[in-house]
């Protein structure tokens, strides 16, 4: 059924200011993260549970998001995604304890789940597959433009107002967006099967349980609580994969695991971005915290990052052509971990000029791998199975981020114990683990074969 031609022109605007809102949102927090500490008599070590709240309900809720839209219809739930986001954003302006802000970015996190899917998923509906492509790039250019944005205007909120602001920015940008949802964006609905609740519960307590493990690991005066907690999770996530088993349309089928390119690309995004995840967050407060520099200093710092990371994406394909995707994968995670663990030679205003060529070449190295890494795991998937994967793709990225933010955490805890009174060896320390972390991570790659992935370079 052909669409207005208004519609088709404002759509992928519409989506666009969903990547753009998530991105933004992604990246300006990093920087403020001593600034919120401050202003709310807490440690900046603990201040990592603002982005893994936010990170843990965007992923868990996922999976949700397509049922929800195809019942429901993709305006209705776009416009509820766009709104809760924005009243979110305003929840989190006006918080005065960590407690209001972690359930303030909670509420984020419920709007932030269903944004950028149902998006994509209207887009989807709206165009025909040979303009699809081409409707998606440019929904995703504003998204491109939050990671160079996002740190420097951060810096400046925190620098020259307050840190409240960071969070009150979204609300002009969402309103703009209810505005343009109503007017423009198509309701499609479609069949729906019953949503799989008992999965959906067993699944996202054990992920929680597992954070929260992690977490306590921190916190807790005794081991033995975290790792009752730990134990607890991994025996939900245990209970989870039984009941998949026995059971059709749930919510994540295990069937998809039996495509070998599937399982190796799931696992490498978990375990090679359990090293790398926390960088963005770390290197703002090494920045700030250790060396003393300024929240405006720091956000620009991590420009380099961004750039790096746009340059990166133009030469993926023609890395993937030379090396493969076995080699690729292999080698820049090992390029990854070395550049991590190369921020530990970063201590003074003369190094610190260091940390400018290894954050650009990170951008570059990164960008390699998440975009290979995305490709090769949804490759050899069936029309059956690629909505799920798809889904299942996207939480585990959400969720690699959240348990590589508490694991790098619970690393900067033990070193900064170890070296108290210390001002820059516990981050140094942090970043060598997390680097062998990552090191270690390419192991997994090697599970590929050197043919894995030629039907994505040489399609033509």
């Amino acid at each position: 059924m052909a669409k207005p031609t208004k519609q088709l022109t404002w759509l992928p605007w519409i989506a666009g200011i969903a990547f753009f809102m998530q991105t933004l949102d992604a990246t300006i927090i990093n920087t403020a993260i001593p600034s919120l500490a401050k202003s709310l008599h807490e440690s900046p070590l603990t201040m990592q549970l603002t982005i893994i709240s936010y990170t843990l309900t965007v992923a868990i809720l996922i999976p949700i998001s397509g049922w929800l839209a195809d019942k429901f219809g993709t305006r209705v739930i776009f416009g509820w995604a766009v709104g809760l986001f924005t009243l979110g954003s305003l929840a989190c302006g006006l918080s005065n304890t960590l407690t209001q802000l972690v359930l303030a970015r909670i509420l984020q996190g419920v709007g932030g789940a269903m944004m950028v899917p149902v998006a994509r998923l209207a887009l989807l509906r709206s165009f025909p597959r040979n303009e699809f492509v081409h409707a998606l790039n440019l929904a995703t250019m504003p998204g491109l433009i939050g990671p160079v944005v996002g740190p420097v205007l951060g810096g400046v909120l925190v620098t020259y107002a307050s840190w409240h602001w960071i969070f009150l920015i979204n609300i002009p940008v969402g309103i703009i967006g209810l505005w343009m949802t109503k007017r423009y964006m198509p309701n499609f609905t479609s069949t729906t099967s019953k949503f799989d609740g008992w999965g959906f519960i067993l699944f996202s307590s054990s992920l929680i349980t597992l954070l929260c493990g992690i977490e306590l690991l921190t916190k807790s005066e005794t081991v033995l609580i975290p790792i009752i907690t730990l134990l607890m999770g991994f025996t939900l996530l245990v209970t989870y994969i039984y009941y998949a088993s026995k059971k059709q349309n749930v919510l994540i089928p295990l069937s998809l695991f039996k495509t070998r390119t599937f399982s190796v690309g799931i696992g490498g995004n978990i375990f090679s971005r359990l090293g790398t995840g926390a960088i963005p967050f770390l290197i703002p407060l090494m920045l700030q915290v250790g060396m003393g520099a300024s929240a405006l200093y720091a956000g620009l710092m991590m420009v380099p990052l961004a750039f790096g990371a746009l340059l990166g994406k133009s030469y993926v394909e023609r890395t993937l052509k030379r090396l493969g995707y076995r080699k690729t994968l292999f080698w820049v995670t090992i390029v990854i971990g070395i550049i991590t663990a190369a921020f530990a030679l970063i201590s003074g205003q003369l190094s610190l000029w260091l940390a400018l060529p290894l954050l650009f070449a990170l951008g570059i190295v990164r960008a390699t791998q998440f975009t290979a890494m995305n490709t090769i795991t949804l490759a050899d998937l069936d029309d059956k199975h690629a909505s799920a994967g798809n889904s299942m793709l996207a939480v585990t990225q959400l969720l690699s981020i959240s348990f590589g933010l508490a694991i790098c955490a619970c690393v900067l805890h033990f070193f900064s114990t170890y070296y108290a009174g210390n001002d820059m060896s516990h981050f140094h320390q942090t970043f060598i683990a997390m680097g062998l972390l990552t090191v270690i991570s390419a192991l997994s790659f090697l599970s590929l074969k050197r043919s894995d992935g030629n039907n994505l370079i040489y399609k033509q």
